[in-house]
């Protein structure tokens, strides 16, 4: 539906054609399976000063490159849920015809959504890992540690406002003193208090290894997606 961008005051069109005929920096967010068309289609109206930008999972810049014109600026990019709270965590990088110019503009237009940062693009796999599909381990840990409260006979509303803040708060935290995570860890321990027994309990859990191997089978599945 062309609805919210209507009702945003933006120019809409059903034609992808159209779309590159009136824009200088285009973004590409359709489904891999869909690409193909859609460049095929857009390739004849791609000129010298287009900045392509793709945000689909699993397409290399090397594939987006050899399904446009060879001078096409192109760059792909990996945001996050967040993004939409201004508070995401992206990384891009660039092709061969894409200088500093274009990682400039990009990275200015998108940090108002957040941490954007210019990585190689092995990275961009890995970053799926580790904050695409991240932001769902925290929220799966929130709701653990909300549902912990309520077993304790908290009520859960209160539970999980009071779970949110204190993910934000850790975060917060590890942005602003840029403390490694272990040293903020050991200062909240204190000998033979609540906080390294709770800690005790998930190291036996295997806490840190299981997240450990979520990144790595998320970062594996989009290595895979590449290559289908």
């Amino acid at each position: 539906s062309l609805s919210p961008g209507q009702e945003l005051g933006c120019r809409t069109t059903h034609c992808n054609l159209e779309v590159v005929q009136r824009s200088t920096l285009v973004f590409l967010a359709v489904k891999p399976h869909i690409l193909p068309d859609v460049l095929e289609e857009i390739r004849p109206a791609v000129e010298l000063h287009h900045i392509v930008v793709s945000l689909v999972a699993g397409v290399t810049i090397q594939t987006l490159q050899r399904l446009l014109p060879p001078w096409t600026k192109v760059l792909r990019i990996m945001p996050n849920l967040p993004c939409v709270v201004q508070a995401g965590a992206m990384v891009f990088s660039r092709g061969i015809a894409a200088d500093d110019t274009e990682s400039a503009l990009l990275k200015n237009l998108l940090s108002s959504c957040g941490l954007c940062e210019e990585v190689p693009e092995s990275y961009i796999d890995i970053h799926t890992g580790l904050s695409g599909s991240g932001v769902a381990y925290v929220y799966l840990f929130a709701e653990a540690l909300a549902e912990g409260a309520v077993k304790m006979g908290m009520p859960g509303a209160l539970a999980g406002r009071i779970a949110a803040q204190t993910l934000l708060g850790a975060a917060k935290m590890l942005l602003e003193t840029g403390e490694h995570p272990a040293k903020l860890r050991g200062d909240v321990c204190t000998p033979g208090g609540t906080t390294i027994y709770a800690l005790h309990q998930l190291e036996k859990g295997a806490l840190r290894a299981t997240v450990m191997n979520a990144v790595e089978a998320a970062t594996n599945r989009a290595c895979d997606m590449a290559k289908d």
